[in-house]
Parts: structure tokens; C-alpha cells; sequence
């Protein structure tokens, strides 16, 4: 099947079974290799990607529900909220290994973008099934704490 995707910004067009799961579009054909594997049960959050600005997981979600949508991953998310977290992300050393952080910037950026002031709870709920096998969900939440001040300075 012949589908058009909008990613990035940049209309590509890829010819792909239409119950492929939007990751491996993302990766294997477009060769956007930022969004990770990690479960392919949509319960890691190491696939999140936008749709439409909403954080989804890409492992779950057919490539046939992201025709229409703008499709947002970690090598195109830009913007004030996307670069503070990004420098943010950098300035703390948030992450340890970094696997799981491409889905932990997007569900970030996701928050910071519907609320400038999230509270502990909000991150909690914001990043519930967002995974970090090196267990640095204090750094994650302290990087989200700091890009919201640097946001609402």
C-alpha cells in the first residue's frame, strides 16, 4: 500500500503493508532511527512520537492513524519548550544509558507544552509508563521542574 506521511514537516510518501506500526515506518524505511524499540507493547514509552502534538506510542499505533496527522519524532520536535528541554536534558546529564530518552523528551516536551508549571503529580501522570531501566525518574523530574523555570523566565 502506497500512504502519505507528514513527518517531520516533510510529506513522505512510503509504500508499506497499512498494518505496519508507525516505529518501523519511522525507522526501517524512513530511517529515522531516534524513536527506540522497546517493548512493542506500548507500556515502555521508548517509541513515543507525536501525532498532532498528542505523545503516542509509534510500536502500537498503524501507520494508516497517522495519515492526516502531523507526525512529530525526536530528530524533528523544535521549538522554544522542545530546545529548553533539550538543554535542560544536557545541562543536568539526565540521562545515564539514554536509551529510553527520545520517548522521555517527547512525553517532557508533551507536558511542558499543555502546562508551564506541572507539579510532581502532573510529571507522574505525564510520564506513567515512560521507562527508565536505569531508574533516573528524579533526574527526569528534576529536568522537567528546571525547563519549566527557564521557560517561565
Amino acid at each position: 500500500m502506497t500512504i502519505k506521511l507528514n513527518i517531520n514537516g516533510e510529506e513522505r510518501t512510503l509504500d508499506v503493508e497499512d498494518d505496519m506500526p508507525l516505529l518501523w515506518a519511522l525507522r526501517d524505511v524512513v530511517g529515522l532511527t531516534g524513536t527506540k524499540f522497546g517493548c512493542g507493547l506500548a507500556q515502555c514509552g521508548a517509541c513515543t512520537v507525536h501525532l498532532d502534538g498528542m505523545p503516542v506510542r509509534s510500536c502500537q499505533t498503524p501507520v494508516t492513524d497517522a495519515v492526516d496527522a502531523e507526525i512529530t519524532t525526536i530528530e524533528g520536535i523544535s521549538g522554544r519548550v522542545a530546545e529548553t528541554v533539550q538543554t535542560v536534558w544536557a545541562d543536568l546529564d539526565v540521562p545515564q544509558c539514554g536509551y529510553c530518552q527520545s520517548g522521555q523528551v517527547m512525553a517532557a516536551v508533551a507536558l511542558l507544552t499543555e502546562n508551564a508549571k506541572p507539579s510532581d503529580g502532573d510529571i507522574n501522570d505525564a510520564l506513567a509508563g515512560n521507562l527508565c531501566r536505569c531508574a533516573t525518574y528524579h533526574r527526569i523530574r528534576s529536568g522537567i521542574h528546571e525547563a519549566a523555570k527557564r521557560l517561565e523566565a
